[in-house]
């Protein structure tokens, strides 16, 4: 079949071809063109606060908060169960769930079909009902969520944003036969299995260096740690020092954002390297981490010049130590053990400066640590490189799977 953005069927019903089809879906028509209140009925939740979730509860329930950060786009596990005997809304499989408040429009383009029945689900939580016959619930939550732009341009409101079913009943949506919503749903559906099965990958690999710097590092008090390298085994305890005799820290330099000037000098803030200048006031190989706000996390300049901005602090003398192995030394410390105030975190640098740890005085076992943890990030931030790789792919597959957002706009 010709790929089309559009084409006509019998009456004069709009239909819509995607780009890529599956082999024995060709020769079919196209999609029907349709508004989702066309094929859909929609139900609202209610009740159910925070306060109501309780561990072990008796019935499984769904906080509407829980879709934009536990639920992607097929629900087949309850996370939350409550005792509250909730005379409301329980969920049918097959049914698309969508939050329809949040202080941020953004979210609420998130669609969940969730594949279990009788589930309570919270106020907030807009319930899309369909005919199982002839709309593959898990299908037209994908579609929903590709078609975000379309889905905020429903939403309304100004302090709190709402998203209505009197309105999202007018969004455009296309439907296949039954069986290709199927095939679709199951190819996705085994790409999004192949992306956690990554992930999870990725989170034993953190879970291994978290574990392995625990060894490879005394616990505070002590002046050996619990793994060493055979080499070093007979070289005796690490000396015990302050952390201002280790690797002192200073206040970054103030830049204005209207005094950057265009150029290649990364500009290091509390949370990272965010613009560049044509000037830096230090040089490589630096280490800075957050001051005031996002407190803990190191950023390890490995070349060049670089500027550390003022909301950061930044080693401002090694002390003959390895430069990459004080970083994972201030990383298996943990810097955030030194913030203080009840409003913004920040960091006291006295308190990092008075800490007293224990350090090896052999440059060639910092070596030896700096190096095996760098080969463990480089897996690491390969790993992470892959599955950046696989959604990437998955949003390029969807864009030719489904016709484009725009074309459905009827």
């Amino acid at each position: 079949m010709s790929n089309k953005a559009e084409t006509m069927k019998e009456k004069g019903k709009r239909t819509l071809t995607p780009k890529l089809r599956f082999p024995e879906f060709r020769d079919e028509p196209g999609w029907d063109a349709l508004k989702l209140g066309e094929v859909a009925s929609f139900h609202k939740g209610q009740g159910l606060p925070k306060s109501a979730i309780a561990p072990g509860g008796k019935y499984p329930c769904i906080h509407y908060g829980q879709l934009f950060t536990e639920y992607s786009e097929v629900i087949d596990s309850i996370i939350s169960r409550t005792d509250s005997e909730i005379n409301g809304l329980r969920s049918q499989v097959n049914d698309i769930l969508m939050p329809t408040s949040d202080v941020t429009p953004n979210g609420l383009a998130k669609a969940s079909c969730i594949k279990i029945g009788e589930v309570i689900l919270g106020g907030d939580i807009l319930a899309i009902r369909t005919n199982v016959k002839r709309v593959e619930g898990e299908f037209l939550a994908r579609q929903i969520r590709q078609r975000e732009r379309q889905v905020l341009q429903l939403v309304s409101g100004s302090t709190v944003f709402h998203l209505y079913a009197s309105s999202l009943d007018k969004l455009a949506v296309s439907l296949p036969s039954p069986s290709e919503q199927q095939k679709l749903a199951e190819c996705l559906s085994s790409l999004d299995g192949l992306i956690a099965a990554e992930g999870r990958m990725l989170e034993a690999l953190n879970a291994h260096k978290k574990g392995l710097m625990q060894q490879l590092f005394p616990q505070p008090g002590q002046t050996q740690p619990r793994l060493r390298f055979p080499e070093f085994l007979q070289s005796g305890a690490w000396g015990a020092r302050k952390l201002k005799k280790v690797a002192p820290l200073q206040r970054g330099f103030d830049l204005p954002s209207s005094e950057i000037r265009e150029g290649t000098v990364p500009i290091v803030y509390s949370n990272g390297i965010r613009g560049k200048h044509a000037i830096g006031m230090a040089t490589a190989p630096g280490l800075v981490t957050g001051r005031s706000g996002t407190i803990g996390k190191l950023h390890y300049i490995e070349s060049g010049d670089y500027w550390p901005h003022n909301t950061a602090l930044w080693v401002t003398d090694f002390c003959g130590n390895l430069p990459k192995f004080i970083y994972y030394l201030y990383d298996a410390i943990g810097l955030e053990r030194f913030s203080s105030g009840s409003g913004v975190p920040t960091l006291n640098r006295n308190d990092v400066h008075g800490f007293e740890f224990a350090v090896p005085k052999r440059i060639k076992e910092q070596q030896c640590i700096a190096d095996c943890l760098t080969a463990l990030d480089t897996r690491i931030a390969a790993q992470a490189a892959k599955i950046d790789a696989l959604k990437q792919h998955k949003r390029g597959l969807m864009q030719q799977l489904f016709p484009a957002p725009e074309a459905t706009e009827l």
